[in-house]
C-alpha cells in the first residue's frame, strides 16, 4: 500500500489482546495494519467455505478479500482470531480487487463497537487503515484495510464446502476443531456432533433476540455470515429500524424482504438446518447406511425444531426486562410485548425511544412517551394494563432496570452515513469520532448526547439504503 495512515485504533481492545498499544499507533502499525509489515510468526491464510447466498448455493466462496493473520490468546484465556478484510486479492477473489473502501470500513467499526456496547456478541475492529490507494466502485473511493478480531471466522458455509465435496474426513477435523475451541465439553463425547449443532442453535437463538430487541437488522444473512461462536460478523448492508416496522428493509440487495427485519429468526433457523445437512454424515457414522442416516435426520431434527422455543425464551426475557416486569409474568407480559409492539407499528412510533420512554413511564412520567404518538389516547388502554400488572416497590429503582434493557443511543443511520462522508470525501474523521464516542454510551442520556439519540426525519428513512462493501 502507498501511503498507510492509521485512521482508528481500539486501545481497549489492544490491551484486551495484551497487544502493545503504544507502539502500534505510529508508522509501525500503520505498516501493519494496512498490509505492508507482518507480525513475527504470522502465515496468513485465506479461508475456504461455500454458503447460500439469497437461498442459492454456491459450492465455493471463500474470503475473496479476508485473510487471517493469526491468533492470540487474551487476557481471560480465550483464543481471539486476528483478520484483514481489504487487504487484497486471494484465490478466493473471483474476478474481485480484494480490497475496501474507507467508509465499510469504518462502518464495521462503529457498528461493532455499538453491539459491544449493548452487550450483544459481536466480532470487533481492531484498526482501520487508510491505504492511500483508490478503489473504484460506482465511484471512485479511497482504500482502506480493516482489522478484525473474532472468536473464530468459523461460518456455517465453512461446513457446507466440505460437506457438499463429501470429503467427510476434513468435515470431521473441521467439526471436531470446532468442538475444541468453542464447546470443549463436548470433546471426545458420543453425541458430539449432534451436541455441536444444539450448541449453536442456542448461541444463534440468543443472539438474534438481542438484535430483535434492539431493532437491529443484519441485512446479509447468508449462511457464510452465520458464525458459530455465535457472534454477530460482517456488518454490510446492516441497519437499525426507526419507526417500527417488522416488515423493514434497507440493504439495496435484498429485494424480496428475504432478510426483513421479521424474518431474522425463520432465516436462523432455515440457516442453521443447512447446517444439520452438512453434519449428517457426522451424525450418522456413514452414508452408505441409511437407517443411521434417517436417525441422524431425526436427531438433527429435533435441534431445528427446538430453535424457535429457545429464540422465544431468550426474546421474551429481554421484553420483559424491557417492560420491567417478572418472570412470574411470563404470560401477561408476552401479551403486553405483542400488543405494544401493534400500537407503534399502528402509531408509526420510534422503536428505541419508545422502549427508553416506557421506563420514563415507570418513573411516573408519561409525558415523554405520549409525545411521541400522533394520537396520545391510543396508548391508555394499553398502559392501564402494563400498570395493573407493575410489581409494587421502588419505581425509580425499577426505571433504572428498565433503562439497562432499553439504549437511548443506537447508531442512526442519518448519523452513521454522516460521518462516513465526511470521512470518506472530505478526510474528516471528527464526525465519525463523536459518533464513536456516544455509540460507546448507549445507556447514557446525557444532554450531550442528545443529537445521536433523535431519529432522522421520517423522508429521509422511507428512502435510505444501504450497500455491501463489494
Amino acid at each position: 500500500m502507498p501511503a498507510p495512515r492509521l485512521l482508528f485504533f481500539n486501545d481497549a481492545l489492544a490491551h484486551e489482546l495484551k497487544l502493545d498499544a503504544a507502539a502500534l499507533r505510529g508508522a509501525e502499525g500503520a505498516a501493519l495494519f494496512a498490509g505492508n509489515a507482518l507480525p513475527d510468526g504470522a502465515e496468513p491464510i485465506a479461508q475456504a467455505y461455500a454458503g447460500h447466498q439469497f437461498g442459492g448455493f454456491a459450492p465455493q466462496l471463500g474470503d475473496g478479500r479476508a485473510l487471517l493473520i493469526g491468533e492470540v490468546i487474551d487476557r481471560t484465556g480465550r483464543r481471539r482470531d486476528i483478520a484483514f478484510k481489504g487487504s487484497g486479492r486471494t484465490p478466493f477473489s473471483r474476478g474481485g480487487d480484494g480490497k475496501a473502501a474507507v467508509g465499510p470500513m469504518l462502518r464495521e467499526v462503529l457498528i461493532g463497537e455499538a453491539m459491544h456496547a449493548l452487550g450483544i456478541p459481536t466480532t470487533r475492529a481492531l484498526a482501520v487503515a487508510a491505504t492511500g490507494e483508490p478503489v473504484y466502485r460506482e465511484q471512485t473511493l479511497p482504500g482502506a484495510v480493516l482489522t478484525r478480531v473474532a472468536a473464530s471466522h468459523l461460518r456455517v458455509g465453512s461446513f457446507e464446502y466440505f460437506a457438499a465435496r463429501q470429503e467427510f474426513d476434513r468435515l470431521r477435523q473441521l467439526a471436531d476443531y470446532a468442538i475444541a475451541r468453542h464447546d470443549p465439553a463436548l470433546a471426545g463425547t458420543p453425541e458430539r456432533y449432534v451436541g455441536l449443532l444444539r450448541a449453536v442453535a442456542q448461541r444463534q437463538a440468543a443472539l438474534v433476540a438481542q438484535w430483535m430487541n434492539v431493532g437491529f437488522i443484519h441485512g446479509v444473512m447468508n449462511t457464510d455470515n452465520m458464525a458459530l461462536s455465535g457472534e454477530t460478523i460482517d456488518y454490510g448492508p446492516c441497519a437499525f429500524i426507526e419507526a417500527y416496522d417488522p416488515a423493514a428493509v434497507f440493504s439495496s440487495i435484498d429485494h424480496g424482504g428475504r432478510y426483513a427485519y421479521a424474518n431474522q429468526p425463520r432465516i436462523a433457523r432455515w440457516n442453521l438446518a443447512r447446517l444439520a445437512e452438512a453434519l449428517l454424515p457426522l451424525l450418522a457414522g456413514s452414508v452408505e447406511d441409511e437407517a443411521a442416516m434417517q436417525r441422524a435426520a431425526e436427531q438433527a431434527m429435533e435441534v431445528i425444531d427446538a430453535f424457535p422455543g429457545w429464540y422465544a425464551a431468550a426474546l421474551r426475557a429481554g421484553q420483559r426486562a424491557k417492560l420491567g416486569l417478572a418472570a412470574s409474568e411470563a404470560a401477561e407480559a408476552d401479551a403486553l410485548a405483542d400488543d405494544w409492539l401493534a400500537l407503534l407499528h399502528a402509531q408509526g412510533v420510534d422503536f428505541t425511544l419508545a422502549w427508553r420512554r416506557l421506563a420514563d413511564a415507570a418513573a411516573g412520567d408519561e409525558s415523554k412517551l405520549r409525545a411521541l404518538f400522533a394520537e396520545p389516547a391510543a396508548l391508555d388502554a394499553w398502559l392501564a394494563r402494563w400498570r395493573s400488572r407493575s410489581p409494587d416497590g421502588d419505581s425509580a429503582e425499577r426505571a433504572a432496570r428498565m433503562r439497562l434493557a432499553s439504549p437511548w443511543i443506537i447508531p442512526r443511520n442519518h448519523r452513521v452515513e454522516e460521518a462516513l462522508a465526511a470521512a470518506s470525501d472530505a478526510d474528516d474523521l471528527e464526525p465519525f469520532e463523536r459518533l464513536l464516542a456516544a455509540l460507546r454510551r448507549p445507556f447514557d442520556e446525557a444532554p450531550e448526547l442528545a443529537p445521536y439519540a433523535e431519529p432522522a426525519p421520517a423522508d429521509v428513512t422511507a428512502c435510505y439504503r444501504t450497500f455491501c462493501g463489494t
